[in-house]
């Protein structure tokens, strides 16, 4: 998994790319809450265009993210979601907490 970090105003943008699973869920975690730490950032933004298979470990990423956010008064949404990895997060219930967006951009003018 490759990850790309971008600053948008107050945001932090995630890019995503390849597959989040149980290999790669403890190094995205790590470098994550790294950026998160460094930056002091809030609100983050994941962009899943890129991610082409996610497992449950992928699930507990982003669950974790949110904690973590929630417990700061932050927020963490998703954006650009491919078909398959859509389906893994809506048989969760994630989106029932974190929202979904169609495009980057999208999130960023809504959060």
């Amino acid at each position: 998994m490759y990850l790309e970090f971008y600053k948008n105003e107050d945001k932090l943008i995630v890019k995503l790319t390849g597959e989040l699973d149980h290999h790669s869920a403890e190094e995205v975690r790590n470098k994550i809450d790294d950026r998160i730490a460094r930056n002091g950032s809030s609100k983050v933004i994941l962009d899943f265009t890129n991610v082409n298979f996610m497992d449950s470990s992928g699930i507990g990423v982003v669950i974790g993210r949110y904690k973590k956010l929630s417990m700061k008064k932050g927020e963490i949404c998703i954006a650009s979601v491919q078909e398959s990895v859509r389906r893994v997060f809506e048989l969760s219930g994630m989106f029932k907490i974190i929202k979904l967006y169609e495009s980057v951009q999208e999130a960023v003018e809504v959060i």
